[in-house]
């Protein structure tokens, strides 16, 4: 297979923004935590309990476009992960950071493309 079908690069989409969805999802818990919130707390364990279920379902809608592409053309594209959680980061916590982000980012969606590209 030497191109990834429309609907099939639709999931491997759709798994990577899942699976950033989770990870903000868990800073947010991490940040109910930092200020005083207990584990047990029903606003920490629902958005606790949401990451994981997101997570639990990118999982399998990952194993799933697995079962018709090699790992090796799928997986470049979890790189990108590293560019929008900073983003997320940046939009709904209001953190920082510096220029060179930018440029890391950049050459991360290069590689991508270039893996995926140069990927039979």
């Amino acid at each position: 297979m030497n191109a990834m079908s429309l609907p099939t690069f639709v999931m491997v989409l759709v798994s990577v923004a899942m699976i950033c969805c989770g990870q903000l999802l868990f800073k947010e818990v991490g940040n109910r935590l930092a200020v005083g919130m207990e584990p047990t707390q029903l606003q920490v364990v629902w958005v606790a309990a949401v990451a994981i279920g997101i997570y639990g379902l990118a999982t399998l809608l990952w194993i799933h476009i697995l079962r018709s592409v090699p790992l090796t053309r799928a997986y470049p594209f979890m790189a990108l992960s590293f560019v929008i959680v900073p983003l997320g980061s940046i939009l709904f916590f209001a953190e920082h950071v510096r220029p060179q982000y930018f440029i890391g980012t950049a050459l991360i969606v290069a590689g991508v493309v270039v893996t995926t590209l140069s990927n039979p």
